[in-house]
């Protein structure tokens, strides 16, 4: 269902403004995973560090994209929209001025903030421009600028780190986001609230933001005592939290959602178990082809590259199929070969062929680009309008906590094998055992997520049903 207003709107200019939103963001986190050995030699920052780069902004915009969804729903989504823009450009400034390790990632943090106005606003914004006949392949052409940003992040940002030096990766996010707030400013069209201003669950936030800062905290301390006890408080906050919004006339979190809609919820947590296993991908094949492979930062980029660009071809195409084809069977095709790419993964060491790497990368992006815009599809198609802002800071929000995780995960492991030393002086075989069993890991919980995803129903049947009832 679309919304009301959107027959007057210019679809072409809501297209390219969501694409450039989606395109950048990708950008910055794929050129910064180039970076950051570079990153730990300048600050003099641990692996176990580094991996905080990326988490920080992750879990920042994991705790804001569901309370950022229901203000975009309730007080316009272009309004958010356009300060999450700023924001984000506002912490690429000070990312780019950091002094020290905590300093870089409390900008990172900054820059998830606003990362989760965007991400909770501009497939809301596209879902309710384009019908259910076009909205697959509207979300197609947007899944490839995603993945755009993400292919050209890491060559970008290879030759930045190596010409200019790592805090360059971050300057050019400033005219990139200053271009996006005037486009969007001037192209996007004024949208009425789609539901009406409600009071905010400031409890559920709190004990949502506690549950997922200890969880994420406590794994990356295992097995320091502190580690389990930060955990135990991130389970005991969650079911807190469960309770609660339970209880709650305007919850946080809509738990009934979940239970009343089955598509809704197996499609969330197949986005969840797939970003889980695959996200730490780049961040550990970054650190590996530096460390363990000897390769320059702008030799790495142009490695990574080979896993987005097949992201970016497949995605428009998965998108236009899912619009006539069931998208669990498309979901979970491309969960399989996901599983099958880490699986790979796992069996790289030290004196691995390049080819292998670029074969694995290839694989992954394949399957990633055939489950992301079907699996997109099948939630915006499962809600009505109304929702659709809530509905993509739900599906956002699984896709950020399944990031978290898999940082987590890698981050446990990096610290179990190597400890706190500078990644200059890490042990390539120490690192790549970390890398490894990261990996196993990440396969049994892609294979997992092909249950979920086959198990979500059909979506286009229901939505004829809907439609032959009005």
């Amino acid at each position: 269902m679309t919304d009301p207003g959107a027959t007057n709107v210019n679809k072409r200019a809501v297209l390219l403004v969501t694409c450039a939103a989606a395109f950048v963001f990708p950008f910055m986190g794929s050129s910064v995973n180039v970076a950051l050995p570079s990153i730990g030699v300048g600050l003099r920052m641990s692996a176990v560090s580094l991996a905080w780069v990326a988490t920080s902004f992750l879990l920042t915009s994991s705790i804001l994209l569901i309370p950022f969804g229901r203000v975009a729903d309730s007080r316009g989504r272009k309004r958010v929209l356009i300060t999450g823009v700023g924001v984000y450009t506002v912490g690429s400034v000070l990312a780019a001025l950091s002094l020290n390790g905590t300093m870089l990632i409390a900008a990172r943090a900054v820059q998830g903030s606003g990362g989760a106005m965007l991400a909770s606003t501009a497939v809301a914004i596209l879902a309710a421009t384009f019908g259910p006949g076009e909205r697959g392949r509207a979300l197609g052409i947007n899944a490839a600028a995603l993945y755009t940003g993400l292919s050209i992040g890491p060559a970008i940002g290879g030759i930045l780190t190596q010409s200019f030096g790592w805090r360059a990766v971050f300057l050019v996010n400033v005219p990139l986001g200053l271009a996006l707030l005037l486009a969007a400013l001037y192209k996007l069209p004024d949208q009425k609230p789609a539901s009406a201003s409600r009071s905010f669950d400031w409890r559920g936030f709190a004990t949502y933001a506690i549950s997922l800062t200890g969880g994420v905290y406590g794994l990356t301390q295992l097995p320091a005592p502190h580690g389990f006890v930060s955990i135990g408080a991130g389970i005991a906050a969650f079911v807190v939290l469960i309770h609660i919004e339970r209880a709650s006339d305007h919850p946080l979190i809509d738990t009934a959602l979940f239970r009343s809609n089955m598509p809704f919820a197996m499609s969330n947590l197949a986005a969840f178990l797939n970003y889980s296993a695959f996200y730490a991908a780049t961040f550990l094949l970054s650190l590996y082809l530096q460390i363990a492979a000897g390769l320059t930062p702008r030799a790495t980029g142009i490695v990574l590259v080979s896993m987005p660009v097949i992201q970016a071809v497949v995605s428009p195409i998965a998108g236009r199929l899912s619009d006539r084809i069931e998208p669990r069977i498309l979901a979970s095709v491309g969960m399989a070969l996901t599983a099958g790419a880490l699986f790979a993964m796992s069996r790289l060491d030290t004196v691995s062929p390049l080819a292998l790497v670029i074969l694995a990368l290839a694989l992954l992006g394949l399957g990633v680009g055939i489950f992301s815009t079907p699996n997109t599809n099948a939630v915006m198609a499962s809600v009505d309008s109304s929702q659709y802002g809530i509905a993509s800071a739900t599906l956002s929000t699984t896709r950020q906590v399944g990031m978290v995780l898999s940082m987590g995960v890698a981050t446990l492991f990096i610290a179990s094998r190597i400890g706190a030393v500078d990644v200059a002086a890490a042990p390539p075989h120490l690192f790549v055992d970390a890398m490894q069993s990261t990996f196993i890991l990440c396969t049994v919980a892609c294979l997992i997520g092909i249950a979920a995803s086959l198990s979500r129903g059909s979506i286009h049947g229901k939505r004829l049903a809907r439609s032959e009832t009005r």
